[in-house]
């Protein structure tokens, strides 16, 4: 049986899917390029950040199927849909760490809006999932910011 949402819901959830497939690809492209004397701190933690945007991603497609959606499944309509942009190449190990901090500031935003949208259509679930995410983001954020010194 299918949980009858408002459309509003569904686009947070499908928007949210785009965000973390670019996120996934942006994490991985860092992981792969970051150089300098915190090469091995941040080789090993944008690896844990992009097997939490794997989960994001599952989790998301998962809940917008469950609830009758259909979840962007190609990298051209992610982009195009995602408020996250792709790397450019070439950034430095402190350009990469404050894009995230950028990106998951952004999330956190359109993560409470989700809530917002999800809480009027009473759905208790999805707003479950997107309060775990922002909390998870804010943590990484802070941390990050700690690292830069800022």
């Amino acid at each position: 049986m299918s949980i009858t949402m408002s459309r509003p819901v569904t686009d947070v959830l499908n928007k949210q899917v785009a965000n973390w497939s670019v996120m996934y690809i942006k994490l991985h492209h860092f992981h792969w390029y970051v150089q300098g004397p915190h090469f091995f701190t941040l080789h090993v933690k944008f690896e844990e950040l992009y097997n939490e945007a794997a989960k994001y991603v599952d989790e998301l497609a998962e809940r917008l199927l469950a609830v009758g959606g259909k979840p962007v499944s190609t990298m051209k309509a992610c982009i195009e849909q995602a408020s996250i942009k792709e790397a450019a190449g070439g950034e430095s190990a402190d350009q990469m760490v404050q894009a995230i901090v950028s990106d998951f500031t952004t999330l956190v935003s359109e993560l409470k809006e989700g809530i917002t949208a999800a809480e009027a259509a009473d759905d208790e679930a999805t707003c479950d999932m997107f309060l775990g995410m922002t909390e998870s983001l804010q943590k990484h954020v802070w941390m990050l910011k700690a690292f830069m010194g800022k």
